[in-house]
């Protein structure tokens, strides 16, 4: 991965050549997802957020059945869409363990991207999170995580490593690509968790991630055994990981 650095100044120079971040996006893709989404939604309430160029993303909002023990923004991974698989599953059963969530839909490229084609969407990304954290706190939700899977999570490490005030009081990330950067930034209780066949990419740093979050209070590392990196027949583990953490992280 670009010294982020080098990434800054690639952002920079495409904002200011006009090679426009919003212009790379696919944001056909990104409506298909949203057409298909709302025609088989069945838990929750969609919201769109609108974003400074004007362009508004959707957001699936669930409420527990009793008063929220805090808000989460669940954060899908590459390309996908804020209702797919594992994403609907963790927005969903969260709010069963007591957390309001919001599943929010980050840029999608052309499904032949690559990991490294993402670069130029961190800014955009970074607007999402922050707007999605705006709204949850306009909700009244004094708590705020983050849940984040996959380049999700390699998006959400890249707002909170960049935003002067984040105002997210937890980060979990699962099954990061690209390992964490530079954690000295981050203020918050971190949970990062990947499983034992997660893809190479996730588990190659592993230990050095544990070296970092042992030094961080309130931080740590789970490893899910057997589990791949979309977490199939094992969500429930990861949901119960997750609510346990942050019931610690979100009480201080």
């Amino acid at each position: 991965m670009l010294p982020r650095k080098l990434r800054a100044l690639l952002a920079g120079f495409m904002l200011a050549c006009g090679c426009g971040l919003a212009g790379a996006q696919d944001y056909e893709r990104e409506a298909r997802w949203a057409k298909e989404t709302l025609e088989t939604l069945m838990v929750g309430e969609a919201v769109q957020i609108e974003q400074k160029n004007g362009h508004r993303f959707l957001g699936l909002y669930t409420r527990p059945a009793k008063e929220p023990l805090g808000a989460v923004i669940v954060a899908h991974g590459r390309g996908w869409g804020p209702d797919f698989e594992l994403y609907g599953v963790l927005r969903t059963t969260l709010a069963d363990a007591g957390y309001a969530t919001l599943s929010i839909q980050l840029p999608v490229l052309p499904g032949t991207a690559k990991i490294g084609d993402y670069l130029p969407m961190f800014p955009d990304s970074n607007e999402r999170f922050a707007l999605a954290v705006q709204w949850l706190r306009a909700k009244g939700y004094k708590k705020v995580a983050i849940v984040s899977h996959s380049l999700g999570a390699t998006m959400a490490n890249q707002y909170l490593i960049t935003a002067a005030e984040p105002g997210v009081d937890a980060w979990v990330f699962i099954s990061i690509i690209n390992g964490l950067e530079e954690m000295y930034r981050i203020k918050v209780p971190v949970l990062d968790i990947y499983g034992t066949r997660d893809w190479q990419v996730t588990r190659y740093g592993g230990e050095e991630r544990r070296a970092q979050l042992d030094k961080h209070p309130g931080s740590q590392q789970v490893v899910i055994e057997g589990a791949e990196h979309f977490y199939e027949q094992q969500t429930g583990e990861l949901t119960r990981v997750i609510a346990t953490f942050l019931r610690r992280a979100l009480k201080q």
